[in-house]
């Protein structure tokens, strides 16, 4: 972006020059004849008509002053002898209201006064009647000429002051420092740009020698820059160099463009007279500040190469540096290790929390781990929560294992968020070069291999990298691979767990949970892929999925003749988050023409808390659109009444590890009370999951609580299973 700022300071000012450097149309001198005498008058009028004049009579003083009031006249003959007003009164007129115009006075007075006081008003000229033809013609050319040279010499001074002040102004106002130095390397000018940045005054600098304002680093490259003794085509050479700041220990960098000029008789060129030669006299320069720039450069390179939320470094600088490493290591024949640093449950504080509060604690990580004391040890933030770790010159494992073991420990400390005390873990996996790889990628590979070994393994703790985890690594390759297959090739299916009406038995709605026909391991629950999918971006294809699956299984139950049946699904906060999921269901309810109070979305408390207001406005389009929203294991998390009120909310689940406590009907459950004493409160529903034992069902009636899902009363089953169970719709029902 280029930022002009005006030549001109005022519009006065671009006026005068506009009409100083624009030539004016031709225009006939224009001249006023003054003479009471009407004969005398009309004879003037016939002698100077048809000679290029515009001619303006008055045969009065008063017509006269009249005529100077209203026009403008290059020249006056005036006669002195006027009987209301005399011609020095005039003049005098003429003076007082500075008038631009020469006077040639004609009078009939044989006295000098008269003569002596015209010259002494300006008179041009003066002429005594009777006067002949050719004096006065003569007299009147030789009037307008030299008010043509005048006029001439004025406006040629008046461009030369503007342009002065105009290239006087650019120079000034130029974003560059301008300066010229004589042949001792004095300053002989400096501009004002030069004066605001560096902060000295013109006398200051002025006669003074350019290494006052050279940084002492830089005076050796400066003397070779300002000597520049270059002849024939004007020399520029670019130079960086330090210039001192008045006040201001901070020097600033200047790209140097100069050129050496030497002096003519014009002031071009000089000349020794004495052996022809041409002399040096001085050198003219043009400094740019780039200090702002190098600044500039430098914080985008910087940045370039560091994570901007850690300022750690980022993937590629790290993979530089471990490159540098690697070849360093393979010249000295010594070891290095590559440890992968993963946070454990940092999504669930992510979630929890929000996104800001995961940030906070990502820079806390950081901030730890640069803490940790190893020399040469290079600390970087691959993205997420993934960090790693180089260790050169490496003597024993033991030494990277003690590192790793401080990682973990640091780590496993309690962090602050803003007063919450929040705990994490950290699973660290260590590849060695060059026995576990010899390039960069695949060493970052295997510690990475064995960081989720380590995951496997319980989390919390470091693990080495060796051959037989690659197989393990492949085989989660693998199941990625198969579960996008599982969606193409339609593996994917969705069982109902029924939900029961303990006072009369019959079936009121249920849950739809996944399954995996896999072709090799056989029927997989949702808790067994499910998790891998939400690691691996793959939550998002299968909860369309699953929302289509839905309707259209509620369909079939239609078409089946069974009676209408709520279904209820669960959607993952990764899914909810998403701009376009109402737009999703809203489309596969006109898709399968389903009534929408038939689809309850099931949600966690935590996306209650993560981003409440986020959460109001997607949950409110939910309820706008006819569908009922549940809590389900509600008083695991973050229990709060206050969303209660906030939410839309229509249903809560007891959640089954609060069911399972349930050993005797006849001992108090208080959580269970609770939560059921605020449904009936709130005038929400309730249904309790996990119900397993006729104890539990019992408890739960009396407490007040009909609607169950469990193991007591159906596992979850398919679709054709469902319909079987289902009652047939009632023939007085509205669309039989």
């Amino acid at each position: 972006m280029i930022a002009f700022s005006s030549i001109y300071q005022t519009n006065d000012f671009a006026d005068t020059l506009n009409t100083a450097l624009r030539v004016d149309e031709k225009k006939l001198p224009r001249l006023l004849l003054v003479d009471d005498e009407p004969r005398l008058l009309m004879s003037l009028c016939d002698l100077l008509s048809g000679r290029g004049f515009q001619l303006f009579t008055a045969s009065s003083g008063k017509k006269a002053l009249q005529q100077l009031e209203t026009n403008q006249f290059d020249l006056i003959l005036l006669d002195l002898g006027l009987p209301d007003i005399g011609g020095h009164e005039i003049m005098d007129f003429i003076n007082a209201q500075k008038i631009d115009a020469n006077v040639i006075v004609l009078s009939g007075h044989n006295g000098i006064e008269a003569a002596i006081g015209a010259l002494k008003r300006g008179a041009y000229g003066y002429l005594r009647k009777p006067y002949s033809s050719e004096e006065l013609l003569k007299t009147v050319d030789n009037a307008i000429e030299k008010r043509k040279l005048e006029t001439e010499n004025s406006h040629i001074a008046w461009q030369l002051e503007c342009s002065e002040k105009l290239y006087r102004h650019l120079i000034d106002s130029s974003p560059d420092i301008i300066y010229t130095l004589d042949h001792q390397g004095q300053f002989t000018f400096i501009n004002d740009r030069a004066l605001r940045i560096l902060g000295f005054r013109q006398d200051e600098l002025i006669g003074k020698h350019y290494s006052v304002l050279v940084h002492e680093e830089d005076l050796e490259r400066a003397h070779y820059v300002f000597n520049e003794r270059t002849f024939g085509a004007p020399a520029s050479n670019n130079v960086e160099l330090r210039l001192k700041c008045q006040n201001n220990n901070e020097g600033r960098i200047f790209d140097n463009t100069l050129r050496t000029i030497s002096f003519n008789s014009t002031g071009i060129h000089g000349h020794d007279h004495k052996n022809g030669n041409r002399e040096f006299s001085g050198t003219y320069v043009v400094a740019r500040d780039i200090t702002d720039r190098r600044r500039a450069e430098e914080a985008v390179s910087y940045q370039a190469r560091h994570d901007i939320l850690t300022d750690l470094p980022n993937r590629p600088f790290f993979k530089d540096q471990l490159d540098l490493a690697i070849q360093q290591a393979r010249r000295s024949n010594t070891k290095l290790a590559v440890l992968f640093i993963d946070l454990d449950r940092f999504k669930l504080i992510n979630d929890t929390l929000g996104h800001l509060k995961g940030d906070l604690l990502l820079q806390q990580v950081a901030d730890r781990l640069k803490g940790i004391q190893r020399p040469g040890a290079l600390v970087a933030r691959l993205g997420s929560d993934e960090f790693t770790m180089l260790l050169p010159s490496i003597q024993h494992s033991d030494d990277t294992q003690h590192v790793a073991e401080q990682c973990v420990a640091c780590l496993h400390q309690p962090f602050t968020l803003d007063n919450q005390e929040v705990h994490i873990s950290a699973s660290v996996g260590i590849a060695f070069y060059p026995d576990d790889g010899d390039g960069a990628d695949e060493l970052v590979r295997n510690a990475d291999i064995a960081m989720n070994h380590v995951k496997l393994e319980g989390k919390n703790g470091h693990g080495f990298y060796d051959d037989s985890m690659t197989h393990a690594y492949q085989l989660k390759i693998t199941q990625e691979h198969d579960l996008r297959r599982a969606l193409e090739l339609n593996q994917l299916e969705m069982y109902y767990q029924p939900q029961i009406d303990v006072e009369n038995g019959n079936i009121v709605g249920a849950e739809g949970l996944m399954r995996w026909n896999h072709p090799e391991r056989g029927l997989l629950t949702a808790g067994e892929f499910l998790p891998f999918a939400e690691e691996n971006g793959l939550i998002l294809p299968i909860s369309d999925w699953m929302i289509g699956a839905v309707c259209r299984d509620i369909l079939n139950c239609r078409l089946a003749g069974c009676e209408p049946l709520r279904l209820a699904l669960n959607l993952s906060p990764q899914y909810l988050d998403r701009v376009d999921f109402f737009k999703k269901l809203q489309e596969a309810l006109v898709r399968y023409d389903i009534c929408p109070d038939q689809i309850e979305v099931e949600i966690t408390e935590n996306i209650c808390i993560r981003n409440p207001q986020h959460a109001i406005e997607q949950l409110n389009k939910l309820c706008q659109l006819g569908v009922s929203v549940a809590i389900d294991d509600f008083g695991t998390g973050y229990s709060s009444l206050a969303y209660l009120h906030r939410f839309p909310i229509h249903t809560l689940k007891i959640d089954q590890s609060f069911v399972k406590e349930i050993q005797d009907e006849h001992r108090h459950s208080p959580v269970i009370l609770a939560i059921i004493s605020i449904a009936r409160g709130l005038g929400i529903h309730l249904i309790a999951e996990g119900v397993e034992t006729d104890i539990q069902a019992r408890y739960l009636k009396d407490a007040g609580c009909r609607i169950m899902q469990g193991y007591l009363f159906h596992r979850p089953i398919p679709l054709q299973r469902l319909i079987s169970l289902l009652p047939p719709k009632s023939a007085n029902l509205p669309g039989s």
